[in-house]
């Protein structure tokens, strides 16, 4: 028998290309039957297992709704979407706007009262010393003429003037302008009281308009129950009852710290008035003397 070299065999294989083609598939039908056999693929999973890389996985596409193999691998882990702040606003339709449009005028009241309301501007340090300078020096016509400029407004100065007004066109002397710094002390305490009321209508309305939500949306979920005859899917329920559900949240979350703002700078000032009311008395002690 006859033997072929190596190089016979390709001069044989060049000769005919046909043959060349059919050598190439049979060899990568060959090679996928290896690299396809059970024990090769769990060596290769045991490698990657000690050896993880950093590349990527790319996730296969799920298999189409109704397939056999989608009710065979029926088991596999779900993507479950993440609801956001955003997702929880449209949620609550035109009455969430509502209440979140609420909850920023709330929370410009409330910067607002951080700023007015404190003690460097309802007594200013040194306008008060200012002011009991002149008044125990007995200069009362430039004392009037430091509370009267606009600079100097406070409810120091709007209580002070009132007393020194009184004093000046009064015959009574002392009794009759304190008099009349109460009556100064009590208009300017109702007008600080007057501009925290928004925080509390916001802190009464909000909840209110939570609940509003909240029947709005349930009503919307009886509906849909009634025209599907009794019928109708959960999915079908969802958004009329999240209506429900974050309407009422978003109404809570504004009304909390609106009522807790509300009682704070109401104590706020009741501590700031009475603390006014006894640095005035001292300022004005001494025109009970010149009298």
């Amino acid at each position: 028998m006859r033997r072929v070299s190596a190089a016979g065999f390709g001069n044989f294989l060049l000769r005919r290309p046909w043959l060349r083609l059919a050598v190439m598939i049979g060899a990568l039908w060959s090679l996928s039957n290896l690299l396809t056999q059970p024990g090769l693929v769990a060596l290769v999973t045991a490698q990657d297992e000690k050896n993880p890389t950093l590349e990527p996985v790319i996730a296969e596409p799920p298999p189409p709704v109704g397939s056999a193999s989608a009710g065979s691998e029926g088991t596999g882990p779900k993507i479950i979407k993440q609801r956001t702040f955003m997702d929880s606003v449209k949620a609550g339709g035109y009455i969430g706007v509502i209440i979140i449009l609420m909850s920023i005028v709330a929370l410009g009241f409330g910067i607002e009262h951080t700023i007015t309301i404190r003690k460097q501007r309802l007594m200013p340090e040194a306008f008060v010393d200012q002011l009991e300078d002149l008044i125990s020096q007995g200069d009362v016509p430039a004392a009037i003429q430091c509370c009267e400029d606009p600079r100097n407004y406070s409810l120091t100065s709007e209580v002070v003037l009132a007393g020194l007004e009184r004093y000046q066109n009064s015959e009574f002397g002392y009794a009759d302008y304190k008099s009349a710094v109460e009556e100064a002390g009590e208009e300017y305490t109702a007008k600080l009281y007057r501009k925290t009321d928004g925080l509390n209508i916001i802190g009464v309305i909000a909840p209110m308009l939570g609940l509003f939500g909240t029947v709005e949306g349930m009503m919307e979920a009886f509906n849909i129950v009634a025209s599907s005859e009794g019928a109708a899917k959960p999915y079908q329920l969802a958004d009329s009852i999240s209506k429900a559900l974050v309407t009422t949240w978003l109404g809570l979350v504004v009304a909390i710290p609106a009522m807790m703002a509300f009682s704070f700078f109401r104590n706020k000032i009741d501590s700031l008035v009475s603390e006014c009311g006894k640095r005035v008395e001292h300022i004005m002690l001494p025109l009970s003397r010149k009298r």
